[in-house]
């Protein structure tokens, strides 16, 4: 019995972890810039909000076009249903993981929430680079400093490009 991993199990898997990284990343990264700046509560969380509905979407439809001419590529047959799930798992993990960045501002006021906001999300990449690394079967604590440390260089450029361009 082979118990190598399958093309359609790999395509979900890659756009779960994609979806959930990118959400915590560009999220925290997006909400530390306009904190920075000086942005009021009210606009943090309708600016997190938006960007998460947005780009959950986007995330789902390029995931679909990208498998679909993946598929295609490949000449494989059965590739639109496979496609359509995987742009599902995106959407969904791109917009569930957005939340845990955007949560923080909901509870505490910008000054309290900016910190929880980093710590929760490097916490998750954290989670999910060690996840990650057991479903690979490779280095666990590698997969999930690696994905901690590169996510937590993208939220102080966010960080920092707010504090540049401050208003």
């Amino acid at each position: 019995m082979n118990s190598a991993p399958s093309a359609q199990n790999a395509a979900y898997f890659r756009n779960f972890i994609f979806g959930v990284e990118d959400s915590l990343v560009s999220t925290v990264g997006l909400l530390a810039g306009i904190v920075a700046a000086g942005a009021a509560r009210s606009q943090i969380i309708l600016t997190g909000v938006v960007l998460i509905c947005v780009e959950g979407f986007s995330m789902g439809v390029g995931s679909f076009l990208s498998e679909r001419s993946a598929q295609e590529y490949m000449a494989e047959s059965g590739g639109e249903r496979m496609s359509a799930r995987a742009a599902v798992i995106m959407l969904f993990s791109y917009c569930a993981a957005g939340l845990v960045p955007l949560f923080p501002y909901i509870l505490w006021e910008p000054g309290t929430a900016f910190w929880l906001s980093i710590i929760f999300s490097i916490v998750a990449l954290l989670a999910l680079g060690l996840a990650g690394g057991r479903t690979t079967k490779t280095s666990v604590w590698k997969s999930g400093l690696r994905m901690a440390l590169l996510g937590g260089i993208a939220i102080a450029i966010g960080a920092a490009v707010g504090t540049i361009f401050k208003g």
